[in-house]
C-alpha cells in the first residue's frame, strides 16, 4: 500500500539525508521525495511517498530524529496531490494537431517544439499525470521527468459551515 507523509522539520544541513536513510534502513523504497521551504523559513516540509505496511513505527521513528518538527501521514482524499511531469512526445508533422488537441484536453503547455518533437508540461494529480502518459504512449514518448508528489492537507472546515456561523 502507497503512503503519504509530510515531516516538517528544522531547515539545518544533513536533515534530508537523516530522513532518507531511515527510511532505507528499514527496507523501504521511496517512490517520491520533495523538500521546499514553508511559510517559515527556518522550516521545510518533505513530502515522502513509500510502500510499505502500516506507517506507525516509521512516524514514531521520523520524531526521534534531531530537527523533526511534525509528522503528518495523509489519508486519501483529504489531502490536495499535485506533480508536475515535463514529456517530449514524437510529433510528425501531420499528427501535431491531434497531439495538441489530446493534450488541451489535460490542459497540457507545449512548452518546447521541435522539429520532430514536442514538450509538454503537466501539472496536476498523479492520476491525471498517468493517463495523460497513457494517451500520449500513442504517439511515442522520446523522454519524461516527473517532480515528486507535493501535498498539503485539506481545509477541515467547510466554507458553507463559516458562513452559517457569520449570518
Amino acid at each position: 500500500m502507497q503512503h503519504v507523509i509530510s515531516v516538517t522539520v528544522e531547515n539545518k544541513p544533513g536533515v534530508l539525508a537523516r530522513v532518507s536513510s531511515m527510511f532505507a534502513r528499514r527496507d523501504f523504497n521511496i517512490h517520491s521525495l520533495t523538500v521546499g521551504p514553508t511559510e517559515d523559513p527556518k522550516r521545510s516540509r518533505m513530502t515522502v511517498v513509500v510502500d510499505g505496511p502500516e506507517m506507525e513505527q516509521i512516524v514514531k521513528q521520523l520524531y526521534k530524529l534531531i530537527h523533526t518538527l511534525k509528522v503528518v501521514e495523509h489519508v486519501p482524499g483529504e489531502a490536495v496531490e499535485r506533480e508536475i511531469m515535463l514529456v517530449r512526445v514524437n510529433a510528425e508533422a501531420q499528427r501535431r494537431g491531434e497531439i495538441l488537441d489530446a493534450a488541451t484536453i489535460f490542459e497540457a503547455k507545449a512548452v518546447d517544439v521541435g522539429a520532430q518533437t514536442i514538450t509538454f508540461e503537466v501539472v496536476g494529480e498523479p492520476s491525471r499525470l498517468a493517463d495523460f502518459l497513457e494517451i500520449m504512449k500513442t504517439y511515442g514518448i522520446v523522454s519524461l521527468v516527473k517532480s515528486g508528489r507535493i501535498v498539503l492537507a485539506k481545509d477541515t472546515k467547510s466554507a458553507t459551515k463559516k458562513q452559517r456561523k457569520s449570518a
